[in-house]
C-alpha cells in the first residue's frame, strides 16, 4: 500500500480474515496436538499471548502486501507471499518457545516443534483457500457469462506467452464479448498444450481447417485475433490477413504492452502493421528518467511527428508542455487529445510561426523550458523543389530561431527532428535540413568550448526516413487508392525507401536525447535511427493490394509516373564525410559533427536573408551550393 493511500474498508476486512485465519490456524494446531489434556493447561497462556501474536501478524501480512492483494487476481506470487509471511510468524512462535515462554515458565516446550508445523501447514491453507476460492468463483462467473450471453468465439494467433495475456483479460472481464477457443501458434513447443484451459489447436497454417471444422460443429468462428507475436515473419502475418479476409472473418490485433494502456484492448488490423520489420526495444525507463517532472516545448506540435513526441513526453511524466503550433486547427486538436488523457502535466498551446523570431524568443523566455523539440518543418519534396524561399525561410531561419530562442531561455537541450534526405541532398528539403543541421552543430560546439559558467546546452539532430502514417506518407497515400479502385501510382520500379513507425521514430528521438544530455557530453551531435532494411516502394504496393484481399495487376493496376524533382532511387544514412560511431543503444547510430565556423554561418544567413527578400533563386541556390558542397540538384 503507498504510504499516502489511507486503508479502505476492503483493506481492515481483509486483515480481519487474516487475523481470524491466524488464530483459527494456532488453536488448531494445538488441539489436534495435545487434545483435550494438554490444551485446557495450555489455553489460559494461550489467551495471554494471544492479542501479541495478533499484533505480530499484521504487521507481517502488511510487511508481505496480504492486505492489499485484490483476491480477484490472486496470482503465484501472493501465493509465495502467503508462504513467506508465514514462515515468518511460525518463527516468531519458535523463538517465543524455544527461548521466551518454555525456559521461564515450563522448564520444556510449550508448543513445540510438531505444533508449529501444524500451524505453519494450517495457515497457509486457511490465508491461500480463501483467496483461491474467491478467484475460482469469480472466474466461473465471468466464464458462465462468456458462454450465456451474445461473445463471439475467437481464434488466437500467436505464441503461449502473448495468448496468455489476452485469455487473462477475459476471464477477468476486462476484455467483453469474446469467447477464445483455440489457439494457433507459430511454435511448435506450444502445440498439444493448453493454455488457460484453452487448447492450442495447431499451427498458423491449419487456420482454414480450423474454422472449417468449427463450422461443422455448428460453432462458426466469428473473428482473429492477432498476439504481438503474430507479426513476426516466421507467423506469417500476410497469410493470416489475407486468409481472414477470405473467410469472411474480422481480424483484430492485440497492442503490445508498450503501446499503452492498463487494460488490454483490440484494436483494427491495418495493412501498415505488417509492413515493418519488428519493433526496436525502447528502453522506457531512460526515457522517463530523461523527461520526467521537466518543462518541454514542441514546436509544430500539431504535426503527425509533433503530435506523437507531445503525447510521449506527456506519457513519459513531464510536468509542462508548451506546444508551438502555425495552424489553429492543429493546435485544438492535440490540446484537446492531451486533454482527455487527464494527465498531470500542464498543457499550455500557442498560436506561432517559427519563422516570427521575437514571438518565440519572447515565449521561451516566459516558459523557461528544460528541453525543446523542434519537429515544425516544411517537408513536401514536390512543393519545396517550386519554393525554394519557403523552405529557406521555415527550415532554416525558423530553426536558427528556435535554436537561439532555446539558448537565451536556459534550456539544457534543443533536438531537431531531421531526416535522411539531409545526407548528400539532391532536392530542397534535404538541402535546408542539412543547413539546419549545421547551425545546430556549430552552436553546440561553440558553447562546448566555452570556459566557465554554467552546463552548456546541448544541440542534436535526429535524422530518420519515412514514417507509416504520417502526413503525406505514401502507406496512406496507397490504401486511398486501393479504396478507389487504383490504379496504385509509383513513381519508379527501383524506388527504394527506409520506414517506421510514428511511435518508433518519437521514442528513438527521445532516447537520442538522452544519450545526448549525458554528464560525459559525448561528442557527437548528429544521430540517425537504424531503419533496418530498405523497401521497395512497388514491392509494398502490391503487398498492400495483397492484403486487401485484391491481385496487384488483375484487380488493381500500378502505374509508374517518374522520379519526381528533388528525389532519388536509394536514400543513405550517412555521408561519406560524417566518420559514424556505436554508442551502446538499439537502434540508433551517431555521427562526429561536420560543420563549418559559426562567422561563416553567419555570413551565409545574410546573404540567404537578402536573396529571400528580393527572390532571388540563383543568390539562393550559390549560397546553400557553397555551404553544402555535395549537394547535387536532381531537376
Amino acid at each position: 500500500m503507498n504510504r499516502f493511500q489511507r486503508p479502505t474498508s476492503r483493506n481492515i476486512l481483509i486483515a480481519l480474515h487474516d487475523l481470524l485465519a491466524a488464530t483459527t490456524a494456532l488453536f488448531a494446531s494445538c488441539y489436534f496436538r495435545f487434545e483435550n489434556y494438554g490444551l485446557a493447561e495450555r489455553l489460559p497462556l494461550l489467551m495471554r499471548i494471544l492479542p501479541y501474536f495478533l499484533i505480530a501478524c499484521g504487521v507481517v501480512f502488511y510487511l508481505f502486501h496480504l492486505t492489499t492483494t485484490k483476491w480477484r487476481f490472486i496470482s503465484l506470487l501472493d501465493a509465495l507471499n502467503i508462504v513467506k509471511a508465514t514462515s515468518v510468524l511460525a518463527f516468531i512462535l519458535l523463538v517465543f518457545d524455544y527461548i521466551v515462554i518454555a525456559p521461564n515458565l515450563y522448564g520444556t516446550f510449550f508448543l513445540g516443534k510438531q505444533t508449529i508445523v501444524l500451524y505453519w501447514l494450517f495457515q497457509i491453507f486457511l490465508l491461500a483457500a480463501t483467496r483461491f476460492a474467491y478467484r475460482y468463483f469469480r472466474y466461473k462467473r465471468t466464464l458462465v457469462h462468456t458462454k450465456t450471453s451474445d461473445a463471439a468465439p475467437v481464434i488466437v494467433v500467436g505464441r503461449a506467452a502473448d495468448a496468455e495475456i489476452f485469455f487473462r483479460s477475459v476471464e477477468s472481464g476486462a476484455v467483453k464479448q469474446l469467447r477464445p477457443v483455440g489457439l494457433l501458434s507459430p511454435s511448435h513447443a506450444d502445440i498439444g498444450h493448453t493454455i488457460r484451459g484453452i487448447p492450442v489447436l495447431g499451427g498458423v497454417d491449419d487456420l482454414d481447417a480450423v474454422v472449417a471444422d468449427f463450422a461443422e460443429r455448428q460453432r462458426p468462428i466469428k473473428r482473429i485475433i492477432m498476439t504481438p507475436s503474430a507479426f513476426e515473419p516466421e507467423a506469417q502475418p500476410e497469410s493470416v490477413l489475407v486468409r481472414g479476409r477470405k473467410l469472411g472473418l474480422k481480424v483484430s490485433r492485440l497492442p503490445s504492452l508498450g503501446e499503452g494502456g492498463e487494460v488490454p484492448h483490440l484494436a483494427p488490423v491495418a495493412v501498415e502493421d505488417l509492413l515493418l520489420r519488428p519493433s526496436r526495444t525502447i528502453d522506457y525507463e531512460r526515457l522517463e528518467a530523461l523527461v520526467k517532472n521537466k518543462s518541454v516545448v514542441v514546436t509544430g506540435g500539431g504535426g503527425s511527428i509533433g503530435s506523437e513526441i507531445c503525447d510521449r513526453v506527456v506519457t513519459f511524466g513531464a510536468s509542462r508542455l508548451l506546444i508551438v503550433e502555425n495552424s489553429e486547427p492543429a493546435l485544438y486538436a492535440i490540446v484537446e487529445a492531451l486533454g482527455a488523457k487527464s494527465r498531470a502535466a500542464v498543457v499550455e498551446g500557442r498560436i506561432a510561426d517559427i519563422r516570427d523570431r521575437e514571438r518565440l524568443v519572447r515565449l521561451m523566455d516566459e516558459f523557461k523550458p528544460d528541453i525543446v523539440f523542434h519537429a515544425a518543418a516544411l517537408k513536401h519534396v514536390p512543393i519545396l523543389e517550386r519554393d525554394w524561399s519557403e523552405g529557406v525561410k521555415t527550415n532554416i531561419f525558423g530553426s536558427v530561431n528556435v535554436a537561439d530562442a532555446a539558448l537565451a531561455s536556459g534550456a539544457e537541450a534543443m533536438v531537431m527532428i531531421s531526416t535522411d534526405k539531409a545526407i548528400e541532398p539532391v532536392s530542397m528539403l534535404g538541402l535546408t535540413k542539412r543547413f539546419a543541421e549545421m547551425y545546430c552543430q556549430a552552436l553546440d560546439h561553440e558553447l562546448a568550448s566555452r570556459i566557465g559558467g554554467n552546463k552548456p546546452m546541448r544541440l542534436i539532430s535526429v535524422r530518420f526516413g519515412n514514417v507509416l502514417a504520417s502526413n503525406g506518407s505514401v502507406v496512406p497515400k496507397f490504401k486511398a487508392q486501393i479504396e478507389a479502385g487504383g490504379p496504385v501510382t509509383v513513381t519508379h520500379p527501383d524506388m527504394v525507401r527506409y520506414f517506421m513507425t510514428i511511435r518508433e521514430a518519437c521514442d528513438l528521438v527521445i532516447t537520442a536525447a538522452s544519450h545526448a544530455m549525458t554528464p560525459e557530453r559525448p561528442d557527437v551531435s548528429v544521430y540517425v535511427l537504424n531503419m533496418g532494411q530498405p523497401v521497395k516502394i512497388v514491392d509494398l504496393a502490391e503487398r498492400m493490394i495483397r492484403l486487401s484481399g485484391l491481385q496487384p495487376h488483375h484487380d488493381i493496376e500500378i502505374s509508374f509516373t517518374g522520379v519526381r524533382p528533388g528525389e532519388r532511387l536509394n536514400e543513405i544514412l550517412f555521408a561519406s564525410e560524417e566518420p559514424t560511431i556505436e554508442i551502446g543503444l538499439s537502434g540508433i547510430l551517431a555521427a562526429k559533427p561536420n560543420e563549418p565556423p559559426m562567422d561563416l554561418l553567419h555570413k551565409w544567413l545574410a546573404t540567404l536573408t537578402e536573396a529571400v527578400a528580393m527572390e532571388d533563386k540563383a543568390t539562393i541556390r550559390s549560397v546553400l551550393k557553397d555551404a553544402v558542397p555535395e549537394f547535387k540538384a536532381n531537376t
